[in-house]
């Protein structure tokens, strides 16, 4: 194989061969963590300014190197800038294009670091904004299912335990249930913001340097709220990474309930729910299909998410410390989970606001289940009945209407007294769906008191 005229590595001072092309092909990086250069030029900027604060850099050479930085991230950014398997990553190229223009003075800025804490230090700064970009995106969608409540306020639907109707609710409580669930997926990135705005620069290789080096300017410089305390921990930590990765598989599971109960409720046979069509494709052979598929790709691409979770646990559960090779493969499931998510968090956002509820299906069949019947049974409660009797009292009556092919409602008073002395004509206000859920009173219920309280409660938190 012919190694001439490759380029010197950075770090091949002791080696007396050229690293064979097959060798550079395969453990590569450039292709994927180039997506961290405006981190990587941030870093190097703090870091080279905390030097020139020391006295390991001049300032005129701070400010030449901040001044290049600048202009090889914007030249990244216009798309002119050169990448090559060769240099390996994305901070050998930086650090190249650097040198190339300043020479020795280049040269200076990888003073006191290792692309080992390098790495980690652009891999939290990517985190820490993908956080952030999340965190909006979660609460666009919020915002969506709030934004449905005032005009679904008058619905009243089925709630479903092991898929079978259960109770009812108002429409607004279900929105606001997911609204739950993504509020604490935003709680839960917040969480890990914490743990991931840690600064690990000036951990060096493993050991850290026995330069006079200002951990805690370069902290201030780049906004983090916490030092790395120990060098070794540093340089093999990956725990930021797999939290990040957990957050994200449970934001895309949370994704997934709702677009699998949104793909049932917009079928015939539900007919709950219409579709924006703008979401939906059609098929190849069957003229009439309107598809769900943005729902079916949410729900889908969740395994894909998780399959990322799994893999950087597997991928950390053995690595002895400190740095090992092995964490370059930290990064593609960390940013194929994260465009993932993101990508389906801004199809859901309009998705959830341009659907409507077929309100006539829905309340041609609301009585339909029995939804009344825990109302009936804390009806009787109230009148003294201990539970497990009142429940015996409505399994009784239902299995009469399933008999009869009447609803709850429907039974004469006589027959209602028949089953328990206690009842009276006021046991016709809780019967009904509309009627069992205006007897609801407990805080969190779907009483529409409580609904319009924990509504606005969320406009209020979310700026509406």
């Amino acid at each position: 194989m012919n190694n001439e005229n490759k380029p010197v590595k950075p770090w091949g001072g002791v080696f007396t061969e050229s690293t064979d092309s097959r060798m550079e092909a395969f453990s590569e990086s450039i292709s994927f963590d180039k997506r961290m250069f405006e981190q990587d030029v941030r870093g190097s900027i703090a870091h080279a300014r905390m030097l020139a604060d020391v006295g390991l850099l001049t300032r005129d050479e701070f400010e030449a190197i901040e001044r290049e930085l600048l202009e090889i991230k914007d030249r990244i950014a216009r798309g002119e800038f050169e990448f090559s398997r060769s240099l390996e990553d994305i901070h050998m190229h930086v650090e190249k294009a650097l040198i190339d223009k300043l020479g020795d003075v280049g040269r200076k800025l990888h003073t006191a670091r290792s692309r080992n804490d390098q790495v980690s230090l652009d891999f939290r700064l990517w985190i820490r904004d993908a956080i952030d970009k999340l965190d909006a995106l979660l609460t666009d969608l919020q915002k969506s299912f709030v934004g449905r409540c005032d005009g679904d306020f008058d619905v009243v639907v089925p709630a479903y335990t092991h898929a079978r109707r259960a109770q009812p609710v108002l429409a607004p409580h279900v929105w606001l249930a997911f609204v739950e669930k993504f509020q604490r997926d935003r709680e839960r990135l917040a969480d890990c913001r914490k743990r991931v705005n840690s600064l690990n620069l000036g951990t060096a290789a493993c050991a850290g340097t026995s330069l006079p080096i200002d951990r805690t300017k370069v902290a201030e410089y780049l906004g983090f709220d916490s030092i790395v305390a120990n060098s070794v921990d540093a340089s093999s930590d990956r725990d930021f990474a797999v939290e990040f990765a957990f957050d994200m598989a449970q934001i895309a599971l949370h994704l997934s309930v709702w677009a699998e109960d949104w793909i049932w409720q917009s079928t015939v046979e539900f007919d709950f729910l219409k579709l924006p069509q703008s979401f939906c494709t059609g098929s190849s052979i069957m003229p009439q299909k309107v598809n769900p598929d943005a729902l079916e790709l949410i729900r889908g691409k969740t395994a894909r998410v998780v399959g990322n979770l799994q893999s950087l646990l597997m991928l950390t559960k053995g690595i002895p410390l400190a740095y090992d090779r092995d964490l370059q493969e930290d990064k593609e499931p960390i940013f194929d989970s994260f465009e993932t998510v993101a990508a389906s968090l801004a199809i859901a956002a309009p998705l959830v606001a341009g659907a409507e509820l077929k309100r006539e299906s829905i309340s041609a069949r609301l009585d339909e289940g029995y939804l009344d019947a825990t109302s009936l049974m804390e009806y009787l409660i109230r009148k003294g009945v201990p539970q497990r009797a009142a429940h015996g009292v409505v399994g009784r009556l239902v299995r009469q209407g399933i008999e009869s092919g009447k609803a709850l409602a429907q039974f004469p008073i006589e027959t209602l007294k028949e089953a328990c002395e206690l009842v009276d004509e006021s046991v016709y206000d809780y019967l009904g769906a509309l009627n069992a859920v205006n007897a609801l009173k407990s805080y969190g219920s779907s009483a529409p008191e409580q609904v319009r309280f924990q509504i606005d409660s969320w406009k209020k938190k979310l700026g509406l």
